[in-house]
């Protein structure tokens, strides 16, 4: 969809790379713009002396080049290249840009119709702008992190970057719209991207119930309150989640337990003196995992199990959406199903360090 679109990637670490994979994975060319010393994602090397697997999940289908921006004739080559794009990406800390002789300022005088974003933590302006900030960051003062508690009322410190990808996703969305209003209007745009304005978009629903009634927790009756709404330990110690909020899908897995008589009791509360939530949770501990797993693609009750990272691929479900494939010796993840074609098939692993570099300056030149 985004074939013959050229995007200039200034982007580190994952954000921002994540954010140009996106538009990759749409056809979009990107081309990587490296430093001499390249992106820190890249450093230090494996134990197959390849760059580090982060910067391998985030970089393939990308394009490498070498320019030292703190050189004038290096920042001359950056501004050539973009005249030739649609779309320039960068992840620096506001005001860096301007004295990289990249700003947005800088380029529309080459190429004023350019869909320019910037993606950073806190925005371009504001008191927090020039703070530096991660992930965690961005989830603790969203909001997002408390909503992820133990029994014991302490936030879950969480595996993954969730407010980096999230950010990636809606950067991509704001670049493709913008890319359409080009389409229709012959005009650019710059877009100021925020991580954490992002996730408090997550928090719609909780900041508007709140201000409402004083529930913390969003949709009340979806944190811990239904016995149909939960996650349920099975007899190997792992985890399986039924979300059988509607009458038909919990009368689906009553049935299919032969647990007619728990039908009235769908939105009872899980507490011990509850005794179908006693009886359930002894349901679920007579089976393990796999026995869960095939009775959840056999019987309509919406139910899935908690799978770790290694078992994804290996589930129905991803399987045959071929979205998890091992190349280049590693699995990686497309991240869009396109009715069947796998994206990953003609994929290409990430670039080697300033690996295009002669090869788009010389078209450069010719041009």
């Amino acid at each position: 969809m985004l074939k013959g679109i050229r995007v200039i990637d200034f982007s580190q670490y994952l954000p921002g790379p994540n954010t140009t994979l996106r538009l990759a994975d749409l056809g979009a060319e990107i081309i990587k713009i490296e430093s001499p010393s390249g992106d820190p994602a890249r450093f230090p090397p494996e134990k197959d002396g390849g760059d580090r697997y982060v910067f391998r999940a985030q970089n393939r289908d990308k394009k490498s080049v070498i320019l030292n921006l703190k050189d004038p004739s290096d920042q001359q080559k950056a501004r050539e290249l973009i005249r030739e794009a649609d779309v320039v990406i960068e992840s620096f800390r506001p005001g860096v840009t301007k004295r990289l002789g990249i700003s947005y300022e800088e380029i529309i005088k080459v190429k004023p119709d350019i869909v320019y974003c910037s993606l950073s933590g806190y925005g371009q302006e504001g008191e927090m702008s020039h703070l530096g900030s991660h992930d965690i960051n961005y989830m603790a003062l969203s909001g997002v992190l408390a909503q992820f508690k133990d029994d014991n009322g302490r936030p879950v410190f969480p595996s993954t970057t969730l407010a980096d990808l999230v950010g990636a996703v809606s950067a991509s969305e704001s670049i493709v719209a913008a890319l359409l209003q080009k389409e229709r209007t012959g005009k650019g745009s710059y877009l100021d991207i925020a991580l954490a304005d992002l996730m408090s978009s997550l928090m719609t629903n909780h900041i508007l119930i709140e201000s409402a009634n004083g529930q913390k927790n969003g949709i009340e009756r979806l944190h811990k309150k239904l016995i149909s709404y939960n996650l349920y330990e099975t007899k190997d110690g792992r985890f399986i989640s039924l979300g059988a909020l509607e009458p038909k899908f919990w009368e689906n897995f009553c049935l299919a337990v032969d647990k007619e008589e728990w039908i009235p009791a769908h939105l009872s509360a899980p507490v011990e003196t509850n005794q179908v939530y006693e009886e359930l949770k002894k349901v679920f501990l007579s089976r393990n995992l796999e026995q869960w797993t095939i009775f959840s693609q056999q019987v309509d009750c919406c139910m899935a199990p908690v799978l770790e990272s290694g078992e994804i691929a290996d589930h129905p479900y991803y399987k045959n959406r071929n979205l998890v494939q091992e190349r280049w010796a590693l699995k990686h993840v497309s991240t869009r199903y396109n009715n069947g074609y796998s994206l990953l098939e003609h994929s290409t692993p990430s670039p080697r360090h300033g690996e295009h570099t002669d090869e788009l300056l010389k078209e450069l030149k010719h041009s």
